[in-house]
């Protein structure tokens, strides 16, 4: 609405009285008038705002007023404002109260037209806090909710966004009337009779632009530095017991005004005066926009994008698969140890806070678990089976569906939380319900950009936060966002930091994997083996061959092409897992584009050779040899001391260790000792992989209550309106006899309970009647009775919107509705 249209209507009020008189009778005089003047629409609308509002649903408007003034609420409420909707409401809280349009107006944009910007952006930001129910009245008598001035007005205890400090009424409240008269006189005002008169004299002055202009022109030069360092907040300044000139001046003129023995304060009323009528230093009526930082070509980005993805599935199945076996401890206050953080971060060749994430991330998809066994470990899932058989593209679908909906925040592992305890990865505490929504948000942004299109993170942290601000979260959200833009690079939704084609696909709720298979190389059937014992993967493998050759060799560098090297104990674990020399070198040849190498097929050969020619067995542990001079070639070393090691026979050696710690000594001593059965055959080192039972994905912690659907919103808008009627309905007068208090349930007797409801169904008339159901709860109710019979009534309730059978011996009493009454 234009600045023009307001001022031709406020002529129109000026020169047409009883209009204005009419206008101003039917104004809103509560919140509650107000809401219930709402539509269902815009009923529906605040409650899907602010769903909070819904647990329980109210029994009525007045009910529904009465929360959305609660402090929690308003609170939460503010929480959601953008910044000049939020500079708003501050400045109304430090405007009259009411206060007309004209006058808020002018404590955002100036009195000038200089700020076109936030004047024009007004009635957006005045729509936002009257659809949140935070404001009402017209625009004659803006109200801020009580709680909400009470949040967001100046105090000493808490200071205002604004700066601005208390009016002179407040802060001369516990004055005595003598000094008040003192100041009073000091600034040229005449005498009066009664301390309030003196104040609202002062008061005057000092909202009288003229006047205050001329006893500012008084002044010494050193007083107008004094109050330029407490114009713009805080007002408030220590003095000494004997204050300079320039501040004993202000004060005596009240331009200060003591706030305790040694601070005093700048009033609001001065402060608007030297601000030229503006509650805050800069406002900011318009977001910051979003643009492009930088350009690529979509085909780069999204390829860009494709491989990370990739990588990302790579690591993810790496962890898992890593912790199959002897996965980590969970810590007795739950979480994982930082040497085991450290030590997976080393497997993956990554760092720390890197690898919380991959972990992390396992972690939501419902990948990895803890076993709950009494010596409790982390494991891969059932899922992770299922998950390893899907295409490439359906797992990543996966990883960032839960990467999406997560709450737990990786980036905070390694902080400390308020007890000065560190967070650890998979722990307890890491839960931010702001998560989801910020990273959603980003990804909003960065998807409103052309193809290709980069922004300036500052900007994107920018924008977050005037749509946002901060009101005591600290830097959270910016925080959240900035993993939030790493976190998308690194798991393939961004490329070069514009969106891919299949992440916008994520975010619009579409199926990415469609977009994304295309994008993804075909796993290959062979590698390339090399002279210095490498092999080289020249894309992604086929399953059933990169899992043997992960146990036939160890990975030496990732990339777009994998590099594997062959070592004498890679191999020796390929032997212990059960796979003879010629299934090696057949596998090898098979899989090979190149020659299989003759210093790999030596290897090979020389380590299958010496493998198993020692025996371990449980005695307490053996080794059995042919050689009785390879036996003594070991009870010679000094590195098998720890062993314990004694000759039972020229072929046999006992040792105090287990089987287990026995074939790791002989081992690191350059052996090649393979295990045996109790029968004497070769045991098959492959361990079984641990999986936990059936374990479901963590549950995301909700940021508040669920927002609701429409048909929940419908219901309640209904019931709402239901009971409002039933509540505001116009009765009858009862009789002197049974007329009960106002407010309170009807008390009639049975007799005229019964007569009254069977009138009632004769005529089909409503009635309003008070019931208490089986828990106790009272109700009031305007019901249309049908049937009476059997000590049950039966009609149609109002205050429901349904048939319903109510017990004659619940109903306290009963009142006939007026004539223009439902």
């Amino acid at each position: 609405m234009g600045t023009g249209r307001r001022s031709g209507r406020r002529d129109q009020e000026a020169t047409n009285v009883p209009e204005a008189s009419t206008a101003a009778a039917n104004a809103p005089r509560s919140l509650a008038e107000a809401l219930r003047a709402r539509d269902d629409v815009a009923l529906a609308a605040l409650l899907h705002a602010r769903p909070d509002l819904l647990n329980p649903v109210p029994g009525d408007v007045t009910q529904l007023a009465t929360r959305a003034g609660t402090r929690a609420s308003v609170v939460r409420a503010l929480d959601r404002l953008d910044r000049f909707a939020l500079q708003t409401a501050e400045a109304l809280a430090v405007a009259p109260d009411p206060c007309p349009y004209p006058v808020l107006e002018g404590l955002l944009a100036g009195s000038g037209a200089e700020d076109g910007a936030a004047r024009d952006a007004l009635p957006r930001a005045l729509g936002t806090l009257r659809d949140q129910a935070l404001v009402w009245g017209d625009e004659d008598r803006l109200r801020l909710v009580r709680t909400a001035r009470e949040l967001l007005a100046p105090s000493s205890q808490r200071p205002s966004p604004t700066g601005l400090g208390p009016t002179v009424a407040e802060a001369t409240a516990g004055m005595s009337p003598t000094r008040i008269q003192e100041i009073v006189a000091a600034a040229g005002l005449p005498a009066t009779h009664d301390p309030v008169s003196a104040v609202a004299a002062l008061t005057g002055l000092f909202t009288d632009p003229e006047r205050m202009s001329a006893l500012l022109d008084e002044a010494p030069a050193e007083a107008h530095q004094v109050l330029g360092r407490l114009v713009w907040g805080p007002p408030y300044g220590e003095v000494t017991p004997n204050p300079t000139p320039p501040v004993r001046w202000l004060r005596d003129r009240g331009l200060l005004l003591p706030a305790s023995p040694r601070t005093v304060v700048l009033p609001r009323e001065v402060a608007l005066h030297l601000r030229g009528g503006l509650a805050h230093r800069r406002t900011e009526p318009l977001a910051p926009p979003v643009g492009v930082h930088r350009e690529h070509r979509p085909q780069l980005v999204d390829a860009n994008a494709a491989g990370q993805a990739l990588a990302a599935l790579a690591t993810v199945e790496e962890l898992v698969k890593s912790w199959e076996h002897a996965g980590p401890l969970v810590l007795r206050a739950g979480g994982l140890a930082v040497r085991d953080l450290k030590r997976t971060a080393a497997a993956l060749d990554t760092t720390e806070q890197q690898a919380a994430f991959w972990i992390e991330l396992a972690y939501a998809a419902g990948l990895l678990a803890s076993d709950g066994e009494a010596d409790e470990r982390y494991a891969p899932t059932p899922a992770f089976d299922d998950w390893r058989e899907l295409p490439p593209a359906e797992r990543w679908s996966v990883l960032a569906a839960a990467w999406m909906a997560a709450t737990r925040t990786a980036g905070l592992v390694g902080e400390q939380d308020a007890k000065g305890r560190t967070l650890s990865a998979l722990g307890p505490d890491l839960d931010r319900s702001a998560a989801p929504e910020v990273r959603r948000r980003v990804l909003d942004l960065l998807g409103e950009l052309p193809e290709g299109g980069v922004p300036d993170p500052e900007v994107v942290l920018e924008r977050l936060a005037w749509e946002r601000p901060a009101r005591g979260t600290g830097d959270l959200r910016a925080r959240l966002a900035h993993w939030a833009l790493h976190e998308a690079e690194v798991l393939g939704v961004t490329g070069r930091g514009a969106l891919s084609v299949f992440g916008r696909a994520l975010l619009e709720h579409r199926d990415p994997a469609a977009l994304l298979a295309p994008l993804l190389p075909e796993p290959v059937d062979h590698v390339l083996l090399q002279a210095d014992l490498t092999a080289v993967a020249p894309g992604p493998l086929l399953r059933p061959l990169a899992e043997t050759l992960a146990v036939l060799a160890d990975v030496e560098s990732k990339g777009g092409a994998t590099v594997y090297r062959f070592t004498p104990g890679s191999v020796r674990r390929a032997l212990d897992s059960g796979h003879a020399a010629s299934d090696l070198h057949a596998f090898l040849a098979e899989h090979s584009r190149t020659p299989v190498p003759q210093p790999l097929a030596y290897l090979i050969d020389d380590v299958a050779r010496r493998h198993g020619h020692l025996r371990v067995g449980a005695a307490s542990s053996y080794v059995r040899c042919d050689d009785d001079a390879m036996l003594g070639e070991i009870m010679a070393d000094k590195r098998s001391a720890p062993l314990g090691l004694r000759r039972l026979a020229p072929t046999v050696l006992a040792a105090q260790a287990d089987p287990g710690a026995l074939l790791e000594g002989l081992r690191a001593m350059g052996y090649a000792p393979a295990a045996e059965s109790r029968t004497g055959d070769v045991l098959v080192a492959r361990a079984d992989a641990h999986r936990t039972p059936a374990r479901s994905a963590p549950v995301p912690v909700p940021d508040g209550p669920p927002v609701p659907d429409a048909t929940l919103l419908g219901a309640a808008v209904r019931a709402i309106r239901a009971g409002d009627l039933a509540a505001t309905a116009v009765r009858k007068e009862p009789a002197a006899a049974s007329a009960g208090v106002p407010g309170e349930l009807p008390r009639t007797s049975a007799a005229e309970t019964l007569a009254t409801v069977q009138a009632a169904a004769l005529t089909g008339s409503a009635v309003w009647i008070g019931y208490v159901n089986a828990d106790g709860a009272a109700s009031q109710r305007v019901i249309a009775p049908v049937r009476v019979e059997g000590g049950f009534v039966t009609g149609y309730d109002h205050t429901a919107d349904e048939v319903r059978t109510y017990a004659l011996h619940r109903i306290t009493g009963v009142a006939e509705l007026a004539e223009d009454q439902v």
